[in-house]
């Protein structure tokens, strides 16, 4: 089945309609109404035969809204522009300005949108068809699979090459040929661009995490998510691990896919999105109360790893 065909079909039978497109969003492809009892906003798709697709996804669910579907067997990267949830398989928290991939075809994919806040992402998605079989004709001396590639990047705020090639994309309103060819060599461009930047992001631990490290670093996110509003130095966690600095980064790196700050801010601003849309405390109030002495470092942060300020938030969070 080509894609496009696969996608109607599944918007359609989600409750999304077909719709004309608007001057947002490039005539080449197929926009999508969210179903209106669910969601406002639009789903927009480009597919080229059984080959690769790109998505771009400008909506928000009215109430937390949990997603489980089987996907295709695919290879996808996405940057997201505006973002609150979390996926479940394994679990992380998905954050604003990040560049994610994912395998699909292989697990059920769980996930959890928050109500009201604006799912705003556009990724591109190959198939079988274009990595296994066109890239591997195309370049039959060159060719290596690159699942692995993508597997690596996982989720990433440090990928911005990527992140300017994909809002290029997102940008695009052309039509016809020239939309076919920019597409086209778009995607061409991404693969190239994981390719390099798996070279550059090899694992540095040669053998397999002990059973003792591994209950160690567990203590460290333990006591990470008992203390996470307050100073956590690396020395205290290093302690707390039995493990010299260095060790401790390399290792939490490796098997948490984010590094120790990026893992304690992810749990400070889960709290504070909690805090802004359940409680009556001020910007300031909720800063203090997740660990910020500096309500605008606070909201820095947060307009970082949402898309939103903290005000914007709160406003999305609660409106009816």
């Amino acid at each position: 089945m080509e894609v496009n065909e696969f996608y109607r079909e599944w918007l359609t039978r989600s409750g999304f309609i077909e719709c004309e497109s608007t001057q947002n969003f490039s005539p080449a492809g197929k926009l999508y109404l969210a179903p209106k009892e669910l969601a406002c906003g639009y789903y927009w798709v480009y597919g080229e035969k059984d080959l690769f697709d790109i998505k771009i996804h400008d909506f928000y669910f009215f109430e937390d809204h949990f997603i489980s579907l089987t996907t295709p067997e695919c290879l996808s990267i996405t940057y997201y522009d505006s973002v609150s949830g979390e996926e479940l398989t394994p679990y992380r928290r998905l954050t604003a300005g990040c560049v994610k991939t994912f395998h699909g075809g292989h697990a059920l994919y769980q996930s959890i949108m928050h109500e009201n806040i604006p799912i705003r992402s556009v990724g591109i998605e190959v198939f079988p068809a274009y990595y296994e079989k066109y890239l591997r004709e195309s370049y039959p001396d060159d060719y290596l699979p690159p699942n692995e590639a993508f597997r690596r990047i996982g989720q990433t705020l440090d990928f911005p090459e990527m992140s300017r090639l994909l809002r290029q994309v997102w940008e695009y309103n052309g039509e016809g040929i020239p939309a076919k060819l920019f597409y086209e060599a778009k995607v061409a461009e991404a693969v190239s661009l994981v390719y390099e930047h798996g070279k550059h992001s090899q694992n540095t631990l040669s053998t397999k995490i002990s059973k003792q490290d591994m209950d160690a670093l567990s203590n460290v996110t333990s006591y990470i998510h008992d203390h996470f509003n307050s100073a956590l130095p690396l020395d205290t966690l290093a302690r707390i691990a039995c493990m010299g600095t260095t060790k401790l980064k390399t290792s939490f790196k490796h098997v948490y896919q984010r590094t120790i700050s990026e893992y304690i801010q992810e749990r400070r601003m889960s709290h504070a999105e909690m805090l802004l849309s359940s409680t009556d405390l001020t910007v300031d109030q909720v800063a203090s109360a997740v660990g910020y002495s500096n309500a605008g470092r606070f909201a820095a942060n947060f307009k970082n790893n949402t898309g939103l300020f903290p005000s914007e938030y709160r406003k999305m969070a609660r409106r009816k």
